[in-house]
């Protein structure tokens, strides 16, 4: 778990989750933006597999997380979050008109235009791979994520970072790639491929993987 001393921010985070998903639930974006300013936080770690209670639903409408509160705002949502921290530090959001708007333009495309696509081939592969539905059902997926995953990379091209320099969209991108890292189908793009390793070496994200996931051992469910 990541503690500091006098933290002024806490985030929710799960406790633990199944091997799946470990690496992959949203606080990290949130983690991985702190850990890029060095801003200290704390957790709250709740039990993945019991409903949150009425408390914090106040805090985060669906029971999801991340939730975050830094002793001014309490918001829920990664990618506002992620707009929230931006505004604070140009570290994460430049300054300059364009620069910022276009960052929050690919921001916002990573949650609407391509993880969606990716996440109906988690659901297949993760939920639902005995079903013959969804085994009729996956190639049509893979096509349209395949089609989305292209026009990044177009996008992309010869720079580093989807700006040209790194921003809370890379944070939000690389993320959203990763939730296929279970298939072969980012390798079929190696700009993203490539871009994906770039954003998993930052030492910021190599920090916040680590805070993420060191709880998972101390709660692991025994199984009988």
């Amino acid at each position: 778990m990541h503690i500091n001393s006098d933290p002024d921010i806490r985030i929710s985070a799960f406790q633990w989750v199944p091997d799946f998903a470990q690496g992959m639930v949203r606080d990290i974006r949130i983690r991985w933006a702190l850990e890029e300013i060095e801003r200290p936080y704390d957790t709250s770690l709740f039990d993945a597999t019991q409903p949150r209670d009425a408390e914090y639903r106040e805090w985060q409408p669906f029971g999801q997380v991340p939730a975050f509160d830094d002793g001014n705002v309490r918001m829920f949502e990664s990618g506002a979050i992620l707009l929230y921290l931006g505004e604070q530090d140009e570290r994460l959001l430049p300054g300059k008109l364009q620069d910022r708007w276009e960052a929050t333009a690919w921001l916002i495309a990573a949650l609407n235009s391509v993880e969606p696509t990716l996440s109906t081939i988690v659901s297949y592969d993760r939920f639902h791979a005995d079903k013959d539905w969804a085994t009729a059902a996956r190639p049509a997926a893979v096509e349209l994520a395949q089609a989305r995953l292209q026009s990044v990379s177009d996008a992309l091209g010869d720079k580093n970072w989807l700006i040209g320099r790194f921003t809370i969209a890379d944070i939000m991108m690389v993320t959203v790639l990763r939730n296929l890292r279970h298939t072969d189908i980012v390798a079929g793009f190696p700009t993203l491929a490539a871009y994906q390793q770039r954003g998993e070496q930052r030492p910021a994200f190599q920090r916040a993987l680590k805070a993420q996931t060191e709880p998972f051992a101390e709660y692991e469910p025994q199984m009988a």
